[in-house]
């Protein structure tokens, strides 16, 4: 049986060949190549991947990589996805001097030191180093600091974490974080036992009433209920005929940039 997110005749796998390439962009020169999906392919070692001089998109998401050496070379790289690996430093990237989105959750990287190559990347603007959805994460992102940190070794960064900090939209993103933060419970005494605002029977239905006007709404809700069923069901159908052709993922990684 064929490892899944594997084709026949693309090799055992684990290392980026010419043949793996070409049969993955179908480009029979491996500078044309321009977009690249590697995700989930157990590959150990990229191999001739630096031969793609154009690549300006690249996901190797869901591998075993633990070094990046040959995108030393992809001058043209702009988005870059190397979540879910066992990656321990990012140094090879410092080349990289086109690169905009960066997504590195679920590696090794154990603190900010291994975030200094990137400081050089004046177009660096999307760092994740932390996916909740995926549950994928870093060591270093175990300090509640770490965004503070990471902003102030890079601070041409737009969006950590998928959240902005600088720019249009930042604002409202701390304004959430400091509602979420007062609306937590706090240690100390327990709170009164909250109280009904309005008198017993409040709620209670009146006799219907027989109204034409009445009627008439309930008739255009129901209509408008039996429309949105039908869009909801519209969206499953879409969703299921989406994810038949994506095929199942055969590990948890992440594909947010």
């Amino acid at each position: 049986m064929e490892p899944q997110g594997k084709k026949p005749g693309e090799g055992d796998g684990s290392r980026v060949t010419a043949q793996l390439l070409k049969a993955r962009t179908g480009e029979f020169a491996l500078d044309s190549i321009l977009l690249l999906k590697l995700p989930c392919l157990g590959l150990v070692d990229l191999g001739c991947l630096g031969e793609c001089l154009s690549l300006e998109w690249l996901d190797l998401s869901g591998n075993a990589l633990t070094h990046l050496g040959p995108l030393a070379a992809l001058r043209q790289l702009a988005v870059l996805n190397v979540s879910h690996n066992r990656l321990t430093g990012l140094e090879p990237l410092a080349a990289c001097e086109n690169l905009q989105s960066l997504n590195a959750a679920g590696n090794l990287l154990a603190g900010p030191g291994q975030l200094q190559c990137l400081s050089g990347l004046r177009g660096l603007e999307n760092l994740r180093l932390r996916d909740p959805l995926a549950r994928l994460s870093n060591p270093l992102c175990a300090s509640p600091s770490y965004r503070a940190v990471v902003r102030e070794l890079l601070p041409g960064l737009k969006v950590i974490d998928g959240e902005r900090v600088t720019g249009f939209g930042s604002e409202l993103y701390q304004l959430y974080r400091d509602l979420d933060s007062s609306l937590r419970p706090s240690p100390g005494p327990q709170a009164p036992a909250a109280q009904p605002w309005v008198e017993p029977g409040y709620w209670e239905c009146w006799p219907a009433r027989s109204s034409s006007i009445l009627e008439e709404a309930c008739r255009q809700f129901q209509a408008t209920l039996q429309e949105c069923r039908d869009l909801d069901r519209q969206a499953d159908d879409s969703l299921a005929q989406a994810q038949q052709a994506l095929g199942p993922a055969a590990a948890p990684s992440s594909f947010v940039f």
